[in-house]
């Protein structure tokens, strides 16, 4: 079995340098966008050849800001983020893991003591981690030649109390009531664009605090609007899902979309309708949206399962005819 495991790999070596002799490698400039791809793209591309996989394992630019998601992040486990973060060769200077549950204390630990020189800990929705794993990696960051993280989120991760939020304000040389006016500012609808973060260079320097409005320590979010000043945990005030304004007033109407997200008014008014019940997607969610051949508008997947079961009945009701 082994001899033949091996001749099928050596055969597919032998047909893939045969293809590239044949087609020429990539072009260079096709290097060059390599340290622009986010993680899932990256990987895809070492899968294309053998040029562009000793390209994308060859160069450690790619490798210094690692952003895991959809459709990686259910997939991460400890041991694989430290073969991943393993090609940085010490230099990661952002990682971020957004709801990868699978990753825990000790593979964040590990990582870190790998990487002293980490600027960006993002880590939202990661409920494998606890508050006290966050302190320690935290403190790594922090104590190594001088050396302060920049920017740490942590929403979503459990029993985060407001000692947990104390301490880790001291480490990171801000003070607690920095929070109340701190800017810049938390808005809610940039906390998806986990792929830009290698763009953001004024984040917020903890994405938690005390909700002004509840007491509790959650992600506080501020009012994109200029002449508001709210500010409140998602449970306390509603925003929307595209533009982050609240929807406190009576002059701000609350829309529904079809992902049962919530939309102003304007934002419900410019986005695509589904062309039975006149409900959109969100941007986030805008990949339930349901095609019909020939036709160039959608269905939402409610309406869309409501077509099928009433063409089914239909062709049923035919048949027995």
């Amino acid at each position: 079995m082994v001899k033949i495991c091996a001749a099928n790999e050596s055969e597919e070596e032998q047909k893939q340098g045969t293809s590239e002799q044949q087609f020429g490698p990539p072009p260079e400039a096709m290097f060059l966008v390599l340290a622009y791809l986010p993680l899932y793209e990256l990987l895809c591309m070492s899968q294309v050849c053998r040029s562009l996989r000793d390209a994308v394992k060859g160069d450690i630019l790619p490798w210094l800001n690692i952003a895991v998601e959809a459709p990686l992040h259910s997939r991460l486990s400890d041991d694989i983020l430290m073969k991943i973060t393993a090609v940085a060769d010490g230099r990661l200077a952002t990682l971020a893991l957004l709801n990868c549950f699978k990753v825990t204390d000790d593979g964040l630990l590990r990582v870190i003591q790998k990487n002293p020189r980490i600027s960006k800990l993002y880590i939202p929705g990661c409920t494998g981690i606890t508050p006290e794993g966050v302190i320690k990696a935290v403190q790594l960051l922090t104590n190594t030649n001088h050396h302060r993280l920049k920017t740490l989120k942590i929403s979503g991760i459990y029993n985060i109390t407001k000692e947990h939020l104390q301490t880790l304000c001291n480490l990171l040389g801000k003070p607690q009531n920095h929070h109340h006016h701190q800017n810049p500012k938390n808005f809610y609808h940039n906390r998806k664009h986990i792929s830009a973060i290698r763009l953001e260079e004024d984040d917020p320097f903890i994405d938690i605090d005390e909700c002004p409005k509840c007491g509790e320590i959650r992600a506080v979010f501020d009012c994109p609007r200029e002449s508001c000043i709210c500010r409140g945990c998602i449970i306390c005030i509603r925003r929307c899902e595209e533009c982050g304004v609240c929807m406190v007033g009576e002059e701000d109407e609350q829309c529904e979309a079809a992902c049962a997200d919530d939309l102003c008014l304007g934002c419900w008014l410019r986005l695509p309708k589904c062309s039975f019940c006149n409900r959109p997607y969100c941007h986030q969610h805008s990949n339930q949206q349901c095609r019909l051949p020939g036709y160039e508008g959608f269905l939402c997947v409610i309406c869309n399962d409501n077509f099928v079961q009433n063409s089914s009945r239909l062709l049923s009701i035919i048949y027995i005819k």
